[in-house]
């Protein structure tokens, strides 16, 4: 991915496709994101002992976003509406009323979802949902790396 200093203008696309879950839910769980920046590749990938889906998604693009070493122009792939409509939607009204939804109680995953929006900053970032398993060849391998990471926790691997 694009390595240079943060002086630099933002780069061309970078295109990512995250996934996460656990099973059960909660439960052990793993993440996965998949970078592409031209014909460069990068794959990660890690897991929880004890998480939700919605952590996992989270976490994913966090660990993606966090891993571009300079602004980027970035299309992130999800199959999570939660993820992206957390960040297309609901983010700013929950920035505006301190962090509190819409009953005014603390938002949900707040930690994650203050990584995620502070990741996102450097970047230019389009989010697009995915449907999820249906055929889509980046959004299965990150489904099957996060799963793959699960199992890893599941077995004191990970």
């Amino acid at each position: 991915m694009p390595m240079d200093s943060d002086t630099d203008p933002v780069v061309a696309l970078v295109e990512i496709w995250t996934d996460g879950g656990c099973r059960p839910n909660p439960g052990p769980g793993g993440w996965a994101a998949l970078l592409r920046f031209g014909a460069r590749e990068r794959e990660l990938s890690g897991g929880e002992k004890q998480t939700t889906n919605n952590r996992m998604e989270l976490t994913a693009a966090a660990e993606a976003l966090e891993a571009l070493t300079r602004p980027c122009t970035v299309a992130l792939h999800t199959d999570s509406e939660y993820l992206r409509n957390g960040v297309t939607r609901w983010s700013t009204g929950w920035v505006r009323r301190n962090w509190r939804n819409a009953a005014g109680d603390p938002v949900a995953n707040m930690d994650l979802w203050r990584r995620v929006l502070d990741a996102a900053k450097r970047h230019q970032v389009s989010w697009h949902w995915v449907r999820g398993h249906a055929g889509h060849v980046e959004n299965d391998r990150v489904d099957r790396l996060a799963t793959a990471a699960r199992i890893a926790v599941e077995q004191g691997l990970g």
